[in-house]
């Protein structure tokens, strides 16, 4: 049976075979609850849960389900972004406010913490956990097994490219930038998160058939570096980038989640139309 074919009652049923299995004590709590409920629940254990393959007939279960629910989403193409023409880099760079998991994207780029294996804390409202949520368990796979070839933490400002899975994208790009503590950007913290923008698209490039690329904020949720300033440091380095490579036809995506990220944004960037 194809995805398009299953029914939200086998979805559900999904859910609960899943949560019997991974976490008894979670599934008997579960008893009498919303369908609603009983998928937080599955989406608390996945999130706690340690890398590593599932068993194979729970693996296609838990596929079939993030398949499923994708398939649902009202998904924006980057093809269908609204271009903005800026002085020497021409139209190759877009403003879209929505959610990243929801973009398809040649890749989009996901604020990682230096572990790189995801966000532990169940319903934590970061974008590190949501692409891992929709990507699905073999993302955390993916990013362990680097890890453990690395054998040591992520570098801040460098970048890490994987597959999307369930993503509507195809790779993610893993970066972990630069934690301002005090709210006050140093030298050093700018030239960090340049490095996150500038590692992503020299990533994106070298790769050969990447040819859009959506950035989140890097920084500025719980890393807490001003929006304003980061904004500034994110659209000098993908100018500088893209002016430094005028063969390429990357599309590069700013996203953002707010109105209030979206205009300081709009307010940057509109400063550098010709």
């Amino acid at each position: 049976m194809s995805v398009t074919e299953l029914t939200q009652r086998q979805v559900d049923r999904a859910v609960v075979d899943l949560l019997d299995h991974l976490a008894p004590e979670a599934a008997a709590e579960t008893v009498g609850a919303t369908a609603r409920q009983r998928r937080v629940a599955l989406a608390d254990v996945l999130t706690v849960r340690p890398p590593g393959p599932l068993p194979d007939g729970l693996a296609r279960l838990l596929d079939g389900v993030l398949a499923w629910e994708n398939a649902q989403r009202l998904v924006t193409d980057t093809a269908d972004l609204p271009r903005l023409r800026l002085a020497g880099v021409g139209s190759r760079m877009s403003l879209w406010q929505g959610d990243i998991t929801a973009l398809r994207a040649d890749a989009i780029v996901n604020a990682a913490n230096n572990r790189m294996l995801g966000c532990f804390a169940p319903g934590h409202a970061c974008i590190d956990n949501a692409i891992h949520a929709v990507a699905g368990p073999r993302l955390r796979e993916e990013c362990a097994a680097h890890m453990a070839a690395q054998c040591h933490l992520e570098p801040t400002g460098a970048a890490t490219l994987t597959g999307g899975y369930h993503l509507p994208a195809r790779h993610v790009l893993h970066t972990v930038g630069p934690i301002v503590a005090d709210g006050e950007p140093s030298a050093a913290d700018a030239e960090a998160l340049a490095s996150c923008y500038r590692s992503c698209l020299d990533t994106a490039d070298s790769h050969g058939d990447i040819a859009s690329v959506a950035f989140c904020s890097i920084s500025t949720g719980v890393f807490a570096y001003p929006i304003e300033a980061a904004t500034v440091v994110a659209v000098d380095t993908v100018t500088r980038w893209l002016t430094a490579h005028p063969e390429s036809e990357m599309q590069v995506i700013f996203n953002t989640f707010s109105d209030h990220d979206t205009a300081v944004y709009r307010t940057t960037l509109e400063g550098r139309l010709p």
